[in-house]
């Protein structure tokens, strides 16, 4: 049986050349990943193609190695790939997980080089999807890759799921959620699932939930020469809002364990945008919306707060006329026309953070492998979402995450990760393979 040293030594470093040039292929189909339904539904079989191509040599499909690849599609062209390299122990296992085979969209107009091909420029591979997630795809391939060609006897089996439709949920039942359902993933519950979609190289761990929030007002409408005969519903929102915040925060301050996760902030809930029907600018309006999310530490519970929001609009718009004015005239009741201003709540599809287990042996492999490869160790959590993970965990699974692009890139424009992150993250998962043969 494999040791420790000797399992890091048959992996060794990442094959710079080989990942490059997968990473390549990848982000030259990445026009085609993009995920924003209806106009741009990804065709993640481009991707899983690629990746078939580099492990099906070392595959039970052709008898060329021991990986046992499944290719699993619950809608045309959008496939998942399960990869398991098997070890001699029943019941012992360890996965990396959540390595997405679809992109956010972009647009070259915007960028100062090509998005839908790779660019190097020293350290730098440039492309939409080299941080999120198209150079793990490509990483965790050449990981298993590998693994199939070297052949080291482990005791853990050890599984690579690479998923459809991670950046956009409008279209269910297509990716993890769906292995999920259908038990393809509940050998992984066995030991550690790895979540390889952060960055920054440092364990991640915690998340926040979202509630994406639309408040609609009603006034009414009149000539801005006469405001005492209007209902402002731009004035209403304001001050609405401003008290809806205020008790938010006092409903949900700063909890004690945010400090013990590292968050980099606390509970949020804010406007993002606003609409209004249109119309001259002598002319108040009749109704508005106000639009945004509420961020959420895992420490409280999406639902409660959902109820509270709605709660306080309940209670503004039976107090509405106790509501500060602005200015002289400024009112939201007019008794003479038995008019009352109106404030309605209403939600898209709200989704839990995840707080990861910090007593767990996976997340105690993850920060070892980490300081050793990357030379110190420091778990962030933010309230940005990772909604499948908290299903993962609600499931059983045992959720740590990682990356290895950067931050600063992620989602962004000029989008780029750095060949010598990719190499120590190809370093921590040798390491975390390594420490749990022991």
């Amino acid at each position: 049986m494999a040791t420790s040293a000797s399992v890091k030594q048959i992996l060794g470093d990442l094959n710079k050349d080989s990942f490059v040039t997968l990473l390549g292929k990848l982000i030259g189909e990445s026009k085609y990943v993009q995920n924003n339904p209806p106009e741009l539904i990804p065709e993640e079989d481009r991707i899983v193609n690629h990746v078939l191509d580099t492990l099906l040599p070392y595959s039970t499909t052709t008898g060329g190695g021991p990986l046992i690849i499944n290719h699993v599609t619950y809608k045309p062209n959008r496939g998942n790939l399960i990869v398991e390299y098997p070890g001699t122990l029943p019941g012992k296992s360890l996965s990396f997980v959540g390595m997405h085979m679809d992109v956010v969209t972009a647009n070259p107009d915007d960028w100062e080089f090509d998005p839908f091909s790779l660019s190097i420029d020293g350290d730098k591979l440039r492309g939409r999807g080299t941080t999120d997630c198209l150079g793990h795809v490509a990483l965790v391939s050449e990981l298993m890759r590998r693994l199939g060609e070297t052949k080291p006897q482990l005791k853990s089996t050890v599984v690579a799921v690479f998923i459809a439709s991670e950046e956009n949920s409008s279209i269910p039942g297509v990716g993890v959620d769906a292995l999920v359902k259908d038990g393809l993933l509940d050998k992984l519950k066995q030991g550690p699932l790895f979540w390889i979609d952060t960055a920054d190289k440092q364990p991640c761990i915690g998340t926040g939930g979202s509630i994406p929030w639309k408040l609609h007002v009603t006034g009414k409408l009149f000539h801005s020469g006469l405001p005492h005969k209007a209902i402002n519903p731009l004035e209403l929102a304001m001050e609405a809002l401003k008290e809806i915040q205020s008790r938010f925060y006092r409903d949900f301050p700063a909890h004690p364990k945010e400090q013990v996760y590292e968050f980099a902030t606390p509970s949020t809930m804010k406007p993002t945008q606003w609409f209004y029907p249109g119309g001259g600018i002598n002319q108040i309006p009749g109704e508005c919306t106000v639009s945004g999310d509420v961020r959420l530490t895992p420490f409280y519970n999406v639902s409660d707060a959902m109820k509270k929001l709605q709660e306080y609009v309940d209670d503004l718009n039976a107090n509405i006329e106790k509501l500060d004015g602005r200015g002289p005239v400024s009112k939201y009741v007019l008794p003479d026309e038995n008019l009352r201003g109106r404030v309605t709540i209403s939600f898209d599809e709200a989704s839990s953070g995840v707080a990861c287990d910090l007593n767990s042996r996976g997340f105690h492999v993850l920060c070892k492998a980490t300081k050793e490869e990357v030379g110190h160790v420091k778990p962030y959590s933010i309230t940005g979402t990772l909604p499948l993970i908290r299903d993962l965990q609600d499931e059983g699974f045992d959720v740590q995450t990682s990356g290895y692009g950067l931050m600063a890139t992620y989602h962004a424009k000029n989008e780029y990760c750095l060949l010598s992150d990719m190499c120590q993250g190809y370093r921590v998962f040798a390491s975390i393979i390594a420490q749990l043969e022991d």
